[in-house]
């Protein structure tokens, strides 16, 4: 079995995402991770199809995890 590799990224709280109107980017800013160290920041880079596509994926799998997270809340007992 694989072991997960200790590299993430996530968004970095300071930045939020833009484009550039003359190129059509779309610039996301992340910070690098190495478990739990930060290691750099940086942009992932999309053209705006990518950036659409990126975002049409990401709709079901977001609606997805808010309804399952509903669905295993737990009930309020009195």
């Amino acid at each position: 079995m694989d072991t997960p590799a200790p590299w993430h990224a996530s968004p970095r709280r300071d930045t939020a995402p833009y484009s550039d109107g003359a190129t059509g980017e779309v610039r996301i800013p992340l910070s690098l991770f190495c478990v739990d160290e930060r290691i750099r920041d940086l942009d992932l880079v999309l053209s705006r199809a990518e950036g659409e596509l990126l975002l049409s994926q990401l709709r079901p799998a977001l609606t997805a995890s808010a309804e399952t997270a509903v669905i295993r809340r737990p009930e309020v007992v009195q």
